[in-house]
């Protein structure tokens, strides 16, 4: 296959974003990466010129200096999968290598939060009056994000339809690819039904009865993971969890890593198989496969012995086993 331009390449991206979707997954972030390459495209050389695909993508991912490397190894991701899919139909197209990137994972380090920092964090949630975060919604948003250890977007983009309070049980929409359903227990189920309340009374004073969010603010309307996160980097900061300035100390995704640590914990004091437990976590997590809830294992000191007796067993010569 011959003479790509940016124009085509436009319509390749179109195809390939159907056949993703088609497969089921939304693919958002990856037609944000796609259509930057394409753009870049059109830059370089107009939309009807011949282009080097080639050249292209390595200009493109060098096109800001000091980019993290984590962020060159996601845009490369996004590239090779349509790259490896134009090669279905041309076995001879151009698919750059995964070195293109420096680092393919991250090394940031969890920030894994106590049981009193995060009963610290519903305190102050309580006591929280925002432009549009009133303490009920900030407070239960908290809640349920540690007490499920949902994604904090999963967590913002529930719908009122997706609580299921008969079987207390949540329903994850498409999130990574794929859907899943969250039980939980009665004593969150105690919580929905106190802030079910609470939003209902405020919907009822704003006239926002007919609106499906979850989680609304107090104009009536659901709120935005971008809000949620600045309001809760914001109470990190008011009670000295976190710096005043800057992007180090602990997230709001902490919260997850929070969730899944102590659930870990708690198995391991009571002398629960970890081994056994793992894949149960990961699908309640909607990890991809048990390797991205193994990290946790590393978490802690009592894990991270748990993880190196592990390790060990594993590669023991067979007359060196118990």
């Amino acid at each position: 296959m011959s003479g790509l331009t940016p124009a085509r390449l436009g319509k390749e991206i179109t195809a390939f974003l159907v056949f993703k979707r088609a497969l089921g997954y939304r693919y958002r972030r990856g037609e944000f990466t796609l259509r930057s390459l394409e753009r870049f495209a059109v830059r370089s050389r107009g939309s009807r010129s011949p282009i080097d695909l080639e050249g292209v993508i390595r200009a493109w991912l060098l096109r800001t200096p000091g980019r993290k490397p984590v962020t060159l190894a996601d845009d490369l991701g996004a590239v090779r999968q349509f790259c490896l899919y134009r090669r279905r139909s041309d076995p001879t197209a151009f698919v750059p290598p995964v070195s293109l990137a420096p680092q393919t994972e991250s090394h940031y380090i969890p920030y894994v939060f106590s049981l009193e920092e995060i009963r610290r964090l519903i305190t102050a949630a309580e006591h929280h009056h925002g432009r549009n975060f009133w303490p009920g919604m900030f407070r239960m948003l908290l809640i349920a994000t540690y007490c499920t250890g949902l994604r904090l977007g999963e967590a913002v983009r529930l719908r009122l339809i997706d609580l299921d309070q008969e079987r207390d049980v949540l329903h994850i929409r498409e999130s990574k690819g794929r859907s899943r359903e969250v039980p939980f227990q009665a004593d969150l189920s105690q919580q929905f039904a106190r802030y079910l309340h609470e939003r209902a009374q405020l919907l009822s004073s704003r006239g926002g009865e007919a609106e499906t969010a979850l989680f609304v603010g107090l104009y009536g309307r659901g709120i935005t993971v971008g809000a949620a996160s600045g309001a809760i980097c914001r109470l990190l900061r008011q009670l000295g969890m976190k710096s005043k300035t800057g992007r180090c100390g602990p997230r709001p995704y902490d919260l997850r890593h929070a969730f899944a640590v102590h659930r870990l914990t708690a198995w391991y004091h009571d002398g629960v198989d970890l081994n056994a437990r793992l894949p149960w976590l990961s699908a309640y997590m909607g990890h991809v496969n048990v390797l991205g809830t193994e990290v946790y294992l590393h978490a802690t000191p009592e894990l991270l012995a748990f993880a190196s007796d592990r390790f060990a067993a594993r590669f023991a010569q067979p007359g060196e086993r118990s």
